[in-house]
């Protein structure tokens, strides 16, 4: 009987050593997954944004009166820096697609979107979650441009 419990014990151990081909898998441990490559439009629901030209001004117009609503206690629509970063010249670092996701998904651009994390280091605080919907976060997009000086319809 001796002889059996040993030989359990034996054979136990060498099965729990395993052979060093496969590592063990914590099923409970997050597996790592590689970053897509950071083609500057951000991270949410917007993939493409197509630009009018010249812009909507009935756009401008509702994307203003959201931007003194919701946005202009922490963007100032010069470069000055308040709570958050000023909007002149927005249009020209940031695409189109990244200023949508970041007022619509801010939540995970802020966790995952390399460009967002560092405005957060610079700035500091959190940019809320606004709740705006894509149709009004294309009519602020509107107005982004429209400070930036491109060209308003009539």
């Amino acid at each position: 009987m001796k002889k059996l419990i040993f030989a359990f014990i034996a054979v136990s151990f060498l099965f729990s050593c395993g052979d060093g081909k496969y590592p063990a898998e914590n099923p409970y441990q997050k597996k790592k997954t590689e970053a897509p490559a950071d083609d500057g439009k951000g991270i949410g629901e917007t993939k493409e944004v197509e630009l009018n030209n010249p812009l909507d001004p009935q756009m401008v117009a509702s994307g203003k009166a959201i931007y003194e609503l919701k946005c202009a206690a922490c963007h100032k629509l010069t470069d000055q820096r308040v709570v958050g970063p000023g909007w002149a010249g927005l249009s020209e670092k940031r695409k189109p697609e990244w200023i949508m996701n970041m007022i619509t998904n801010v939540e995970v651009m802020l966790e995952e979107d390399p460009t967002a994390q560092a405005l957060l280091k610079e700035c500091l605080t959190r940019m809320p979650n606004q709740n705006l919907t894509v149709e009004e976060a294309r009519d602020v997009l509107e107005f982004i441009y429209a400070n930036d000086g491109q060209e308003v319809g009539s």
